[in-house]
């Protein structure tokens, strides 16, 4: 029987700078605050700061404000009180990058995200991953494979995107986001994994 909760659970929902993926995430946070979650935004370096082709820094801010209600967390000291202070009850990385990924598998929390993650690892909450990187069947390979093995990682399902054109990419289809962080909340990886 499913343990009924009457107060709000809370996902800290980091994105990091696969730029081109960020139109298809962003529904996500809307589809999760439908579904009763409240949403604490957390950008890495790159997306809090970078203006790209697909949008500005300053855009994808406010419109996480206007998503969540609240100001996304951008450094050190924000996200390393997550954890200890239950703040959160799992964590979504989306997109995460081949660099995020790499950062994770190795256990090194120098940005704001992967400190973020450790936080939440520390009391055995989940980490949901959506990898989007275009060297994922190469070299983010091992650090993929390290992740699947690692208790309290969970996968959004994942598969090629381009098999001609980039036979190396990866991307997580997004619309899975909600439930496999539902999933990730019984301890549950979310079924086919591979696309």
């Amino acid at each position: 029987m499913m343990n009924e909760r009457t107060e709000t659970r809370t996902v800290v929902f980091a994105m990091c700078g696969s730029f081109c993926s960020f139109a298809a995430v962003l529904p996500q946070i809307r589809e999760l605050r439908r579904r009763g979650w409240a949403v604490l935004p957390l950008l890495s370096a790159s997306a809090a700061a970078l203006d790209t082709r697909f949008g500005t820094a300053a855009q994808l801010r406010r419109t996480l404000r206007e998503l969540t209600g609240r100001e996304p967390l951008t450094s050190l000291q924000q996200a390393e009180p997550l954890g200890p202070q239950k703040l959160a009850d799992a964590m979504v990385i989306a997109p995460c990058t081949g660099t995020t990924l790499a950062l994770l598998a190795r256990g090194i929390s120098g940005t704001a995200v992967t400190l973020a993650a450790k936080s939440l690892l520390r009391g055995g909450r989940p980490i949901v991953l959506a990898p989007s990187t275009n060297d994922g069947l190469a070299g983010s390979a091992p650090n993929l494979a390290s992740l699947l093995q690692r208790k309290h990682f969970y996968f959004v399902p994942f598969g090629q995107d381009d098999c001609y054109k980039k036979p190396a990419s990866l991307k997580s289809d997004f619309t899975l986001l909600p439930d496999t962080l539902e999933s990730a909340m019984r301890g549950v990886q979310l079924q086919p994994l591979l696309l």
